[in-house]
Formats: structure tokens, sequence, C-alpha cells
């Protein structure tokens, strides 16, 4: 390409490019639509996990348990009260009020000859009673067995130092638990969800400026006119390509950005201590949205340029939006260490890099390099198509 054909095209994509921006900025409402929820997104979503935690933490600083038949069992109420826990009466209809989920407790069940099976030296059935679709409900659960395990294990040590059997043949082997997952690795099993949100957020923000820029044009008639002015049309696709993941990019920005502030806003000590989000993981998160940004945009684009409605672009692009939705559900689905293909789809390799972010591993060539490749093919086949669609338009 000569140096007058570089400029002409350089000259025809910049012009492109400066429209379709100052047009979607024009666009107030649609903009607004695309960056409040940008916005608020981090605010949000920290403060409804937040607010979950503290929750959770406050039911466990109140050492409260519900028990039917406690009058039964005079020794197992003096075993819970010396662990600083509170005995309540669990209400009659029990059962009713677990299947609604007005009662947020598993309730322990004593039957009636408790301290006659327990002095006979008989085992004793007791019952935790849960609905595992309450949730609330469902995390007592650990806690009853840890106090029931705990109060068995005291009954038979007591019995064996009474007998003069030393309590240490009962533990012939000590186990002692050691985490090697950081606090910031430890972290990611509440904010599992926040790439996803990130990549969701990159696909709305280049979907409409996608659709505009090509069915929307068709089907105001103002396509047919750019596309018959001299510059390349390789050019003016590229224009409208670059203000599309500009669009995209930005609304990513924004939703990055907005969980800086947002963690002032935890009521969870423990979930503030634990989520460690700055703009060094900002900056990365956004530079990982590139690659997947620029493929999107331009596939997008592809989608569209065929359709002659907004409506019916809209409708073609609803198995792309589908389609990176439900990437991250793999990883979820399938726990484990991260498959190599993982890095090789689009949406999939962006959530398995960022949890990478936010464990605090190191980020290594070998394993961002697939992402810019799909990304890069992405590009260059959906650029390639629209300009063929628009070459046979405008022959046509």
């Amino acid at each position: 390409m000569s140096r007058a054909a570089f400029h002409t095209a350089f000259r025809a994509f910049f012009t492109v490019f400066r429209k379709e921006v100052v047009d979607a900025l024009r666009d107030r409402r649609t903009l607004l639509r695309l960056m409040i929820p940008a916005l608020l997104m981090g605010p949000l979503m920290l403060t409804m996990m937040s607010g979950l935690i503290a929750s959770f933490e406050e039911r466990a600083e109140k050492r409260e348990i519900s028990v039917l038949g406690i009058e039964h069992a005079p020794t197992l109420r003096n075993y819970l009260e010396r662990q600083t826990y509170t005995v309540k009466t669990a209400p009659a209809d029990y059962e009713a009020q677990l299947r609604s989920s007005r009662l947020g407790d598993p309730v322990l069940v004593i039957p009636a000859d408790f301290e006659v099976m327990l002095a006979g030296g008989r085992p004793v059935t007791v019952e935790v009673v849960n609905d595992s679709a309450n949730q609330r409900a469902s995390v007592g659960v650990n806690t009853l067995n840890r106090l029931l395990q705990g109060f068995s294990q005291e009954r038979t040590l007591l019995t064996l130092a009474l007998r003069g059997v030393g309590t240490e043949q009962l533990q012939p082997v000590k186990v002692e638990e050691r985490d090697l997952a950081s606090v910031q690795a430890r972290a990611t099993r509440i904010t599992a969800m926040l790439p996803m949100f990130i990549m969701m957020a990159v696909l709305y923000g280049a979907l409409t400026a996608a659709l505009d820029s090509t069915a929307g044009e068709r089907e105001r008639g103002s396509l047919e006119p750019l596309l018959v002015n001299p510059a390349p049309h390789g050019a003016i696709v590229a224009g409208k390509w670059g203000a599309v993941v500009l669009m995209g990019m930005a609304v990513a920005l924004l939703s990055n950005i907005s969980f800086l502030p947002a963690q002032q806003l935890m009521r969870s000590d423990s979930l503030q201590a634990m989520f460690q989000f700055g703009w060094h993981e900002a900056v990365l998160f956004l530079l990982l949205q590139l690659p997947l940004g620029a493929g999107l945009s331009a596939v997008l684009m592809a989608l569209a340029i065929r359709t002659k409605t907004f409506k019916e672009a809209q409708a073609s692009a609803t198995l792309v939006m589908t389609a990176v939705s439900l990437t991250p559900m793999v990883s979820i689905m399938n726990p484990g260490a991260e498959a190599n293909w993982h890095l090789w789809v689009p949406g999939l390799a962006q959530n398995a890099l960022m949890m990478l972010v936010l464990k605090g591993e190191p980020l290594t060539l070998m394993k961002v390099m697939p992402s810019i490749v799909v990304g890069t093919l992405l590009t260059v086949a959906g650029l390639a198509f629209v300009t063929r669609s628009m070459r046979a338009a405008v022959a046509r």
C-alpha cells in the first residue's frame, strides 16, 4: 500500500470512527441505560454479598439453637450452655415453618427417653430437622452436628476416665488442617460471579453500538450513501468497529471502577478483609477484556450486517449473548483445575484469567496468549465478513 493510499484509508477510518462515537454520545437515553447500570454494578453486588454474609455472621454471634424436648435432656442442656449457646424452644409447627422459610434455624428433636437411654449406656437417636430448600436453616445444620459430636465425645471420655482407661487411646492420630489458599483465593468462593458481570458489561456496551452502526443505519437508509464514498470499505468497517470496541470497553471501565469505592459499603468485616480489588486488579481486568471486546464487536457486526432491521439484528445477537453468559458455567459446574482448552474459548478464557487475578496468582504469557489469538482471529474474520457484505450491497 502506497503512502497516499494509507493516508486516505486512515483518514476514512478516523472520520467514520469519530462519526460513530459522536452518534453514540448523542443518543443520551441509550447511553444512560448503559452507563448507569455499569456504575451501580459494583455497589449493588458488593452490598448484597456483604449483607448476606453479615446476616450469617450476626446469626453466628447470637449462638442460638432451636430445640424441641430439651426438658428431657438436662445433661445436653448443660453442655450446650457451657458452650455459650442459648437454647430456644422450637415452635410446635416447626416443620411447616421450615418448609415456608419462616423459621431460619434447624430444629433439634430430643426423645423423651434421652436420659434413660444415656444412663443405660445405650445409643440415643436424636433428629436434626431441616429443609434443604431453606438456605438460612441449612447453614445451622453443621453447627448442630458439631455440638452433638462434641457432647458425644465428652460423654465417652468421662465414661472411660471413670473406668480408669486413658483417653489418649481414643485418638491415636491427631489431625491438623493446613490451608494453602491465600486470603484472596479463599475470597473467590464468594466473588466468583464478579468476572461474569464484567464480561456482560463488555457485551452490552458493544451490543447497541454494533447493531446501530450496521442494521440500524441500513434501516434508516444512511448506510448505502456512506458506502458509495471513494473511501476503502475496509477503512469504513474498521472505523465503525473501533467505535463499537470503544463503547464496550468504556462500559467495562466503568464497571471495573465501580468496585473500588463500593468496597467502603461492605457490612461484613471478614469479606472486606478478604476482598482485595484495587487499581492494579481493575487495570488487569480491563486489559484482559480487550481481546473479548474486539472479537465480540466484530462478531456482532457480522451478525447484524446481514439483517434488514434493528429488531432482526437483536434477535440474531441473542445467540452470542447466551453463549457468553453461559461460558462461566463450565467452570462452576466442573470445579477443579482449569483445563488448557478453557483458555481457547472466548468468555471462558477471560473468566479463568480474571479468577487468577482475584486469587492473586501471576498471569503468564502462555495463559494470556490463547485469548489474544482467538480474539484476533474473531476480529479479522468478522471484519472481513462485514467488508465483503458491504461490497456486495454496493454491487447490487
